[in-house]
């Protein structure tokens, strides 16, 4: 196709895409989502091909081709507001929310450039904009006007009377609580289209599809759960079950539309998005299944620091993410409107979400509220939910809304699998692992913290050199953590057996953090574990003697937990009086009833702190929304009340490669770190909505991944600050 003024660009390097390019791809993703979302699409594609129009401004055009940074800030999306009298009046509210706030709060924007932290220079910012007019309204209508759009000639005053009707309409709404749907349209469909370019055509056909879930049908009487009916007209489902027994294929057969599975914020999500693919995938041959990681960019400006939760692609049939994701919508951080369009109505899969923190506990409520409300159908899936927890969610569902599924007693027997052993130190554990390799049994060692984890890792390396040896947690790179589960689990690209460690006949050793707790199906033999609050012991006991046959029925497999430190800072990040009341409660030299987990639980999580969720979150227990409208919360509310590793972090090193690389590319550059560790370094500015920090290459390897001592500005090479 031959584009319209081709020297007008919606982006600089690498991409360099035309405007006229880049507006028929998000207008024609913009249609796709409005005739989904059944609102009007000849509105969405107008405002698709408006947002980014004032990118033919001159200013903007000199600025994409300049380095120098501008203390004045150019915002292209008031530009683009100069042209809305071309359009009918009755639909300018509706352009002005796609236009407007598509990227930026209006007001209370991190860096003071939404068009109201702009309004105290109201001339000046009029004159920055509309600077050149008569040079560059031209190539605008050009453009308009290869779109089928009528113009005709406006005026600087004309221009100045639209950007005036703009603020007043964005001083009225600022003053109104809830989320604009057209904002997260226009921001779902800019996203898709910016991030997928040149694919955009491929992908948009594969858009809203639901998936066939036949696959899920399957029954095995060694799963009790694929025996029992899936089929209800009840909306909602929660299921209570030991690991192993069938859950995820249960919630999968209660699913009538797209699908939302989200695993805990801590787990492996690569290995059940690989699965969930494997699975689908002779029925689903061209289906969207996409996975969400849980890393988000954060943008810093001095001090303050905002996070952006990563959308990836709206419109996909299966997705596989953390709820890092889902409470963006709870928090109103940026992005969380693009969320509820694509959200919105669809089945929600929670597997074992509560997991790790007395905050993660309530997150998990005010996320089953936000779902609710959106019309969500919610399937939740628990070995360990506390009572609590259990009551106020059927309780918010209404009864009569739920199809409640539990094993009997008979049932839950069949899963007595683990003997637990209480033991005092990590002497003691080296004598169970010298003994269990002896034996040639597989080894799983699991650390509460990644630093921890290396440090066994490197002793037990050095005591067992003769011996296989794996360290996995969640600070490697993208890359590389996909190159260790693939080792992990022992299977390659076709699922076959490759005798490395899950599939190994002989012995060996993985050490770990909590990323084998969920979702990775791997049967060890024999585990050595720090204590840790009992939902998080349950799911690791989990991973060992996992593979069922009726033959492994009652037969036992040992478990050893050290006894918990005294010191509650080695305790994170889980409560320090969890953990130690945790460690009393389990057996000693006994085999762990599954019957008995449910009274256990209940014990140790006795009271769950709602409050502090409820004070923070945008959307109330009432379904009322405390955000103004056209705004979004820049401060990381879920960095400073989750414990997650989530900001991106690349390789000195990868700097130049990370630039030019497309975002599958990038996204294996990536390390997945907590915001405090890497604040002090340096960030990667070039890259357009992006920021990932850049870490020393001396704190990294591909053995330990990211060594924490290292991360130090002087250890930055100096070679690259001349490239």
């Amino acid at each position: 196709m031959e584009w319209v003024c081709p020297h007008i660009k919606a982006k600089g390097m690498p991409e360099e895409t035309t405007l006229h390019e880049h507006l028929l791809l998000v207008s024609s993703v913009a249609e796709k989502i409005a005739i989904y979302a059944k609102i009007d699409s000849e509105i969405a594609k107008i405002g698709a091909i408006l947002h980014d129009i004032g990118k033919t401004s001159t200013v903007f055009q000199e600025r994409l081709k300049s380095k120098k940074k501008n203390d004045t800030p150019f915002r292209h999306e008031i530009a683009s507001c100069f042209f809305i009298s071309l359009f009918d009046e009755k639909i300018h509210s509706f352009l002005i929310e796609m236009i407007i706030a598509h990227h930026k709060s209006i007001l209370y924007d991190k860096g003071e450039k939404g068009i109201l932290d702009l309004e105290n220079k109201r001339d000046d910012s009029f004159k920055l904009h509309s600077k050149d007019w008569e040079l560059w309204k031209n190539s605008a209508f050009a453009i308009l006007n290869a779109f089928g759009i009528d113009v005709c000639d406006i005026s600087i005053t004309e221009a100045e009377r639209n950007y005036n009707k703009v603020l007043e309409y964005c001083e009225l709404v600022v003053r109104q609580r809830g989320y604009s749907e057209w904002r997260g349209l226009l921001m779902a469909a800019d996203h898709f289209a910016s991030a997928l370019a040149g694919k955009t055509d491929i992908y948009l056909e594969r858009l809203f599809k639901k998936p066939k879930l036949d696959f899920y049908n399957r029954k095995d009487e060694l799963y009790p759960l694929s025996l029992k009916n899936a089929i209800s007209e009840k909306k909602h489902t929660v299921v209570v079950a030991s690991t192993g027994a069938g859950k995820t294929d249960f919630l999968f057969k209660r699913c009538k539309g797209r699908v939302f599975y989200t695993l805990p914020f801590q787990a492996s999500i690569n290995a059940m998005y690989k699965r969930v693919k494997n699975d689908l995938a002779s029925d689903n041959p061209e289906i969207d299944i996409r996975l969400l990681h849980a890393a988000s960019k954060i943008v810093l400006d001095g001090k303050s620091k905002e996070e952006k939760i990563i959308q990836g692609h709206v419109g996909a049939a299966i997705k596989v993410l953390t709820p890092h994701q889902i409470a963006a919508i709870a928090f109103g951080t940026n992005g969380y409107e693009a969320m509820i369009m694509d959200i919105k109505g669809c089945d929600v899969i929670l597997d074992e979400i509560h997991t790790y923190t007395d905050v993660t506990r309530a997150i998990v409520l005010k996320i089953v509220q936000v779902l609710k409300y959106l019309g969500c159908n919610i399937h939740i899936g628990t070995a360990t939910m506390p009572t609590l927890l259990y009551n106020k969610i059927i309780e918010l569902f209404g009864k009569e809304n739920v199809l409640e599924v539990r094993l009997n007693k008979n049932e839950l027997e069949q899963f007595n699998r683990h003997i637990i052993h209480k033991i005092e130190s990590w002497d003691n554990a080296v004598q169970v692992i010298k003994q269990s390799v002896n034996q040639q049994k597989k080894v799983l060692v699991v650390c509460n913290r990644v630093k921890a984890a290396q440090e066994q890792y490197s002793n037990l390396k050095e005591m067992f050199p003769e011996t296989p040896i794996l360290l996995i947690h969640s600070r490697f790179t993208k890359g590389d953590r996909d190159e260790k589960e693939r080792l992990l689990m022992g299977l390659d690209e076709g699922g076959k057996e490759t005798g490395d460690f899950n599939t190994s006949t002989e012995a060996c050793i993985v050490v770990s953090t909590q990323v084998v707790e969920v979702s990775l199906d791997i049967s060890f033999d024999v585990m050595v574990t720090e204590a840790a609050p009992l939902d998080a012991l349950i799911q690791r006991f989990g991973r060992v003697n996992r593979k069922r046959t009726k033959e492994t029925i009652g037969k036992y497999k040992p478990i050893y937990v050290l006894s918990p430190s005294d010191n509650a800072k080695e305790a994170r990040p889980y409560n320090f009086d969890n953990i130690k009341k945790s460690y009393e409660l389990l057996p000693n030299g006994e085999v762990l009833e599954e019957k008995g987990l449910q009274g256990i639980i209940d014990s140790v999580f006795t009271k769950i702190d709602f409050l502090k969720i409820e004070e923070h979150s945008v959307f109330k227990e009432t379904e009322k929304w405390s955000i103004d409208k056209l705004t979004h919360n820049s401060k990381a509310l879920l960095l400073e009340l989750l414990d997650i590793d989530s900001v991106s972090c690349i390789l000195e090193s990868d700097k130049e490669a990370y630039l030019q690389a497309r975002y599958e590319e990038r996204y294996k550059m990536e390390i997945s770190t907590q915001y405090y560790m890497v604040k002090n370094l340096q960030q990667l500015k070039e890259l357009y909505g992006s920021a990932p920090f850049i870490i020393p290459d001396k704190a990294y390897s591909n053995e330990l991944g990211i060594v924490t001592e290292f991360l130090k500005f002087e250890n930055y090479n100096v070679e690259y600050s001349f490239l």
